[in-house]
């Protein structure tokens, strides 16, 4: 096993910083939306190389990319005049044996069937196109991926994961999923589902800005759009008093010239039917958020092979840890996560594995084995991890 290391948080924490920010891309963003297109391709993958080879074969699909098309929106209609593409670059092994594995084909398949079954207005047949660029992995790659019973990293890369979230942090993932959530669009149907939430707290003082793509054909005039966005912001604050114990403040679509008649309007409630863009790594991390003012990896975890590529394994690793460390001991105020590890060398064994956390020194003196036997415990389960990931236990995004 790996040495761990456990020490105490030598700067302040998280909560008790003077300024905070923390995003959340809702999963209607573009970014958001190919991040999850390359994870349920992969998955899909995984499952193939199973079923018709009994294992997880090499690939990595952890390319992506949205081009946005055009379309045409107006009070109470909207149409797709030039389509999205979807494009899915990678590596993937497609011959195992006698074994044909479709890949192209499987891929395409998964991205057509995640993005039904995240968006309500979109005529993914007609209005999307989806394009498949993948290729042969190495044979350097794919040696490294031979079916020992703990696999070699085909990376030098790093995990880093926090615990608990602070109440900021836990507000944002809760608007978004609050209004992206069935209750609410049953409730709101004119909400896309195109939304980011930023905060940002100073001092005690909160407030979100909100971006929500509204759907055209709900909003019959300018009056019912200004309607709809007073109904939403009211909705959020009323929630987040709820979340926070406490009033914030809240902006949507700020970017608003209504005067002028520019509005945040689509006809499908994705802003990547007019021009917007997405790519893979470029939202949230794999706790849901986005969170500068803490340590975080800009790994695109997503559509990585879970069996032995670390830039996607250490980075569920290291938030798991975090929450169990924080889970199991009630005197640590805050969790901090890093792992590195070293291609060629086995998953089990980074190179550096450290603890931090934030508790008074006598406590700390108390629990810091205890914590290195939380860390022992999940590497010794780390390829049963491998499987969970590919079994969609997580969400990466």
């Amino acid at each position: 096993m790996s040495d761990v290391t456990v020490s105490r948080i030598g700067g302040p924490l998280a909560e008790s910083l003077k300024i905070e920010f923390a995003e959340r891309k809702g999963i209607g963003h573009p970014d958001t939306l190919i991040d999850g297109i390359v994870e349920n391709a992969g998955r899909s993958l995984a499952r193939e190389y199973i079923n018709k080879t009994g294992s997880i074969q090499h690939y990595n699909i952890d390319k992506g990319l949205i081009v946005g098309g055009s379309s045409s929106v107006g009070f109470g209609h909207g149409s797709i005049k030039k389509k999205i593409e979807v494009i899915v670059a990678g590596r993937a092994t497609a011959k195992i044996g006698p074994v044909n594995i479709p890949v192209n084909d499987i891929v395409m398949e998964s991205a057509r069937e995640f993005m039904e079954s995240k968006t309500r207005f979109l005529d993914v047949e007609n209005d999307v196109d989806f394009i498949s660029k993948l290729r042969e992995g190495s044979s350097e790659l794919k040696g490294l991926f031979s079916h020992v019973r703990v696999p070699y990293a085909n990376d030098t890369s790093f995990g880093i994961g926090f615990a608990p979230f602070t109440l900021l942090e836990k507000l944002v993932l809760d608007t978004e999923q609050y209004l992206n959530g069935n209750h609410y669009k049953r409730q709101a149907p004119e909400v896309g589902e195109d939304i980011k939430v930023l905060g940002v707290r100073n001092g005690k003082e909160i407030s979100l800005t909100v971006a929500i793509a509204f759907v055209s054909k709900f909003i019959k005039n300018i009056e019912a759009y200004e309607k709809a966005k007073e109904r939403v912001e009211h909705d959020i604050m009323s929630r987040a008093k709820h979340v926070a114990g406490r009033g914030v403040t809240v902006k949507v679509n700020v970017g608003d010239e209504v005067e002028k008649g520019n509005i945040y309007l689509t006809a499908t409630g994705l802003s990547c039917e007019s021009g917007d863009d997405g790519e893979v790594g470029r939202g949230n991390r794999i706790n849901g958020l986005i969170t500068p003012f803490r340590n975080m990896s800009l790994e695109a975890a997503a559509g990585k092979n879970p069996v032995n590529h670390i830039g996607k394994i250490y980075n569920v690793l290291a938030r798991n840890v975090a929450e169990d460390c924080v889970k199991q001991y009630n005197d640590i105020a805050e969790c901090k996560v890093a792992i590195v590890g070293e291609i060629g060398s086995r998953i089990d064994m980074p190179k550096v594995f450290q603890i931090e956390i934030g508790a008074d020194r006598k406590k700390f003196e108390n629990i810091k084995g205890k914590l290195r036997y939380i860390a022992d415990y999940h590497l010794e389960h780390i390829c049963e991890l491998s499987m969970e990931i590919t079994n969609g236990k997580y969400e990466l995004f």
